[in-house]
């Protein structure tokens, strides 16, 4: 097959699309109370650093994807049950990703849906792009970049016009707020979203000027970080610390609150269509790197063969991982505690580390 190949914009727009993705509407670092914001801002730093090393691996190894340099650093007898997990790791959070979006559309306007179906509707979408290639893809993301945008303004314009937003609920800031902050930025929040862009390592070999995407994705993992910051500092000024913790989606409940001159209400529904683009662009490219690793491991010369089986397996598991949505969360947060960490972070500063001594003694084949 001809190779894909996507730009430099494009590739911002991904990856903008997708730290933004769930991040954007569920509850992030719960634990830092009303200074949520603040370690969403620490923990940009170490988002960064992971990025630079997904870059610089990518960089090392041209044309490979994280499957192909883990065996090429750690050897095919470690390195291939070590590729093989990150497909497990891609898939099940795809579909904790499906499962989020899924409980919102219901919870907010389709109670009488069956989530199967609900899901299933955004599975044929993952499943319609996929089989379009990368290169269509990362077009789309370009498009619903600009969507995300106009949508973001006009809620964070109509939430601060209405007068709901209250400073006084993020501030003050005691030096208990930032130790809070930064134990709970590393490792939740450093990981969820930042280390999760570990997806990214199977789209890198396909861009256009690979010297310039140092320079672009940290351009996107700060706006990413900055957008998330201002959302839920919005969010918490507007919900205090009390409602947050209890919203299920605080964007949401936060936007059901607008009433501008008994005019503008109802806009729950941009709520909405921002999640629903999120959890696609995010969905479709845990997807898109579990079936390449696949690929890769298994050498499937054509890869869109593998689109309808990985996103059934997705759409599955979306709704039989968890009985509701509170079990949901808590499988979530024993994953985010004890798989992402070591998949997201640990492996690949590893590798990154071995590649260095290996290059240092000319061990490098």
């Amino acid at each position: 097959m001809k190779k894909e190949v996507i730009g430099l914009n494009q590739l911002f727009s991904i990856i903008v699309l997708f730290e933004l993705g769930t991040a954007i509407v569920v509850p992030i670092g719960l634990e830092s109370g009303h200074a949520v914001w603040l370690s969403i801002l620490l923990a940009l730093p170490g988002g960064l650093l992971l990025y630079l090393i997904f870059n610089d691996l990518s960089r090392q190894y041209p044309g490979l994807i994280i499957s192909g340099y883990t065996q090429r650093v750690l050897g095919r007898t470690i390195g291939w049950p070590v590729s093989l997990l990150y497909i497990s790791v891609f898939m099940f959070n795809g579909s904790r990703n499906l499962r989020e979006a899924g409980d919102l559309l219901i919870a907010a306007s389709y109670d009488r849906t069956p989530i199967f179906i609900v899901n299933a509707i955004m599975a044929i979408a993952v499943m319609y792009i996929l089989n379009k290639g990368l290169e269509v893809f990362a077009r789309t993301a370009e498009i619903y970049l600009v969507v995300i945008f106009i949508m973001g303004l006009i809620c964070s314009f109509v939430v601060i016009a209405a007068g709901l937003v209250d400073f006084k609920n993020l501030f003050p800031l005691h030096a208990d707020d930032w130790k809070q902050s930064l134990a709970l930025a590393y490792p939740n929040i450093w990981i969820f979203p930042f280390g999760e862009l570990i997806c990214i390592t199977t789209v890198l070999p396909h861009l256009q000027k690979s010297r310039l995407t140092g320079k672009m994705g940290i351009a996107a993992v700060v706006l990413s970080g900055i957008l998330l910051c201002v959302t839920h500092a919005i969010e918490m000024s507007v919900l205090g610390e009390d409602v947050y913790y209890r919203a299920t989606f605080p964007m949401y409940t936060t936007i059901t609150l607008v009433n501008l001159a008994n005019f503008v209400q109802r806009l729950d529904a941009l709520v909405i269509l921002t999640l629903i683009i999120g959890v696609f662009f995010k969905l479709t490219l845990y997807c898109y790197a579990a079936i390449a690793v696949t690929a890769d491991l298994f050498k499937v010369k054509d890869t869109r063969l593998l689109a309808v089986p990985v996103v059934v397996v997705v759409l599955f598991s979306s709704f039989i991982s968890a009985e509701n949505y509170p079990r949901h969360m808590e499988e979530g947060t024993v994953f985010l505690r004890y798989i992402l960490p070591v998949t997201c972070a640990a492996i690949p500063i590893l590798l990154f580390i071995v590649h260095r001594i290996r290059k240092r003694f000319g061990l490098l084949r």
